[in-house]
């Protein structure tokens, strides 16, 4: 990319935006806001649930509804963002989101907080991909744009360990309703400070019309897949719901790669998908997110189950990995990021990760804390900073300005639907390995003491052979990045253009040969 053509007329200088840097603690700040989320309602879970007589068989509907809101319309809210610009998604999508929060710690009864939680998710899809293509568009200097990613991903990896903490919190000594009122304060302040100081650089917006078939297919396609996986957790997978479901997902998502290919303003440009790179970050990041996410759910119940922690200490039990992930994006990440190519941090990082992992898969009943959870969460944590960093910024990297948003919202829903997959397969395996293990054990257990012995047993067999499963996600993971992510080593000039000429040219990866 020329030099002239990052500094088309109404551009920022290549030093990017004078308020960058304050912009980046609200983006942060809302950042940290729907991490949060994600985690701090499971641990305020079992009490909402007693005090608004939730049924069991409806609980799941409390984290379900959030994930497929969210998860179904991130590439919708995503092209919003290009659209009507990204502050503004922001802003709304922070205030939105706050008043969400409002529904749903003031909530009376099931109703009220199913729906609450939806909108949390429909909002949290205009936030998320508008706070990373913001920080796409606004540091275009290798070095500093290596910093600021490195801080998000920081934030993105270590802040549902804080929700852990925090929730434990909140839930022991106040109520669980604080699990929501919590986000008010965080969403008005970052609101504010991104209506006052975030400057977002010109020209950077897609003004197409909206490609209302593709926003129609890939929401009901992406809600199908999300919904078949959480419906298999409880239905199995043989039901003929959660088939059906897959069934209408597949077709759905190839409808919609269809129409993308052929309509003139596709809501998903098959160009940010089809590109090496990134298509290699989208896959590799959401396989990994399938090996963490059913990880932290297994951990949480083996610490408060089987070794009878309370919220509060189970919290604190993963600080490890926030302080591995603050390392591993800040001080490993943000420093080789503009030394090596992506993929060197990639690979070695999501193996890394899964040492961490392979530690964990020698639980039993009575292991210590110190001699494997630590050392597991520290590797973990230190292995997903590392590849979480590069991953954040190669997945916009070379976009076109007002492909940024989409761009974004991408590396969200790989996160989303791993996620929610993640939760579901690893929990469906565990289930089956603890069901055979104690169907096989228990005839031997003469005593009621022998009995527990045996079903607490049969708990930590099947998250060991779960974890196995996603010791394996975070080695494939490892493949994907060394085989399709090719980025060369960057150079430290301007890698993405923001100008009003932008619109016009295609810019690529800054590399040195």
């Amino acid at each position: 990319m020329s030099e002239t053509a990052s500094k088309a007329p109404g551009a920022p200088a290549t030093s990017g935006d004078a308020n960058r840097w304050k912009a980046l603690i609200f983006i942060a700040l809302a950042q940290l806001m729907v991490v949060l989320d994600a985690t701090i309602v499971n641990i305020a879970l079992p009490s909402a649930q007693t005090d608004l007589g939730i049924s069991d068989g409806n609980r799941q509907w409390v984290v379900t509804a959030y994930a497929l809101a969210f998860g179904g319309l991130l590439l919708f809210g995503g092209r919003i963002a290009d659209l009507w610009g990204r502050k503004n998604a922001f802003v709304v999508g922070l205030i939105g989101f706050a008043a969400a929060s409002a529904l749903g710690g003031a909530a009376t009864n099931e109703a009220m907080m199913f729906g609450a939680r939806a909108l949390q998710g429909v909002f949290g899809a205009l936030l998320a991909p508008a706070a990373l293509s913001l920080l796409a568009v606004m540091f275009t200097d290798a070095k500093e744009r290596a910093k600021a990613f490195g801080i998000y991903g920081a934030i993105a990896g270590g802040g549902g360990a804080v929700g852990f903490i925090l929730g434990g919190v909140l839930t022991e000594y106040m109520d669980w309703r604080w699990t929501f009122f919590v986000n008010i304060p965080f969403a008005i302040v970052a609101a504010l400070g991104a209506y006052f100081v975030i400057r977002e650089p010109e020209g950077g917006r897609n003004r197409n019309p909206l490609d209302i078939p593709g926003v129609l297919l890939s929401t009901l396609g992406l809600v199908a897949l999300v919904y078949g996986f959480t419906r298999a957790e409880s239905e199995g997978w043989g039901d003929s719901v959660t088939v059906g479901m897959f069934v209408a997902s597949a077709v759905l998502l190839i409808a919609f790669v269809i129409t993308e290919a052929k309509v003139k303003a596709p809501l998903l440009p098959l160009r940010v998908v089809t590109d090496r790179n990134r298509g290699g970050v989208y896959l590799s990041l959401g396989i990994a997110i399938i090996a963490m996410f059913g990880t932290f759910l297994f951990l949480t119940y083996y610490l408060q189950i089987v070794k009878g922690y309370t919220p509060i200490k189970t919290g604190f039990a993963f600080m490890p990995m926030i302080v591995g992930m603050m390392v591993g994006s800040t001080q490993i990440g943000t420093r080789l990021m503009t030394r090596l190519p992506a993929r060197a941090l990639m690979g070695p990082g999501f193996l890394v990760a899964a040492v961490g992992m392979l530690f964990m898969t020698q639980l039993e009943i009575g292991s210590s804390y110190a001699s494997i959870i630590l050392p597991a969460m520290l590797l973990l944590g230190l292995g997903m900073g590392t590849a979480f960093m590069p991953a954040m910024s190669l997945a916009t990297l070379g976009v076109e300005p007002r492909d940024a948003g989409v761009a974004s919202a991408m590396v969200n829903t790989s996160q989303q639907v791993g996620g929610a997959i993640g939760t579901a397969l690893l929990n469906t395996i565990a289930a089956s390995a603890t069901t055979s293990y104690i169907s096989d054990h228990i005839g031997s257990a003469s005593s009621r003491s022998q009995q527990q012995l045996v079903q607490l047993e049969g708990m930590v067999h099947g998250y060991t052979n779960a974890i196995w499963f996603a010791v394996g996600m975070l080695a494939l993971a490892a493949v994907i990045v060394v085989v399709l992510v090719n980025s060369g080593k960057p150079d430290t000039s301007v890698v993405t253009g923001s100008g009003e000429g932008a619109e016009e040219e295609l810019p690529v990866p800054v590399v040195a040969h």
